[in-house]
Parts: C-alpha cells; structure tokens; sequence
C-alpha cells in the first residue's frame, strides 16, 4: 500500500441541538433513544476536510482501517466514487472483493483497500447520507494528471 488512513466513526448525544455554540452537556435521554445530534469522524464535524482531508496521487493503492466506536450507531462505510478492490470484515483472514459499500458494526472494524485512479475529491461516507448533515463525511484528496478514458470531469463524454 501506498497510504494508510485510520478514520473512526462515533456520535455524540448532547443536550442542546444540532450546531449550537457554547459547552454541551450529555443528554442520556437522547443517548438511550438512540439520536445522536452529531456522528463524526476522528471526533469532529470537520476533522476530515479542508487542510484536515485525507490525500494521495493518482495511481496509488489506499488502505483504510475504519472503526466504529459507537455507542449505539452501525456504519454503512462508502467511498463516492470509489468501489473497494478488497474489503476485510470485521478483521476476516480473507478479503471480499469488489465492495461499494461495508456495514461495520458498533464495536467493530474493517480494512478497505482500492486504487485510487483519477484526481479529485472523493467522499467518505456514512451511507446512511442524513449522517452526513451530522458530521459523517470526510473528503480524500487525490492529485495528478486527469484520465479522461475512466472519468471526464463535467459529465461530458
């Protein structure tokens, strides 16, 4: 592998909503229902963008170790723009192959691996995308020379 990336999913069940300013008390009640006002990655709404964005070049081989620290919410774990060209579940010896998208559980973790083979900004996701206004996305940056015969920015063919 070319880069390695450690990412870990986990919420936060605060008292006050979504975005408010200011020192937030827990709130068990939201805790035990269940509804986390943020689900991040690495601990913040933002650790994974911008000048935070994970980053590679065109043509190298990334592995992520992703993990899921709970409490209570299941990651459906997705690159946009990215199938995994392996994916080891839960620490399995051998790898599925071929992987849009890998459920981790609470408590758990899997490896992802894939090659990165255009430039731009690819998404890291929860793919339960209504965790992404929560904190759940984080952007890879990958740089170099574009490759119009796999993708032409724009759309046009």
């Amino acid at each position: 592998m070319d880069r390695e990336f450690y990412v870990m999913q986990g919420e936060f069940y605060t008292a006050g909503k979504l975005g408010e300013k200011g020192m937030q008390p827990f709130s068990f009640d939201k805790m035990f229902s269940e509804r986390p006002e943020y689900v991040v990655f690495n601990g913040s709404t933002s650790s994974l963008r911008g000048k935070n964005a994970l980053k590679a070049k065109v043509g190298e081989k990334i592995r992520i170790f992703f993990g899921v620290g709970g409490p209570n919410v299941t990651s459906s774990f997705h690159v946009i723009g990215e199938i995994f060209d392996r994916v080891y579940p839960e620490a399995a010896s051998e790898p599925l192959r071929n992987v849009q998208t890998t459920l981790v559980p609470v408590g758990g973790a899997t490896m992802v691996e894939f090659q990165v083979n255009v430039p731009g900004t690819f998404l890291l996701v929860d793919h339960s995308l209504t965790r992404i206004d929560r904190g759940a996305i984080g952007e890879l940056t990958v740089e170099g020379t574009e490759v119009p015969e796999i993708f032409r920015p724009g759309g046009s063919q």
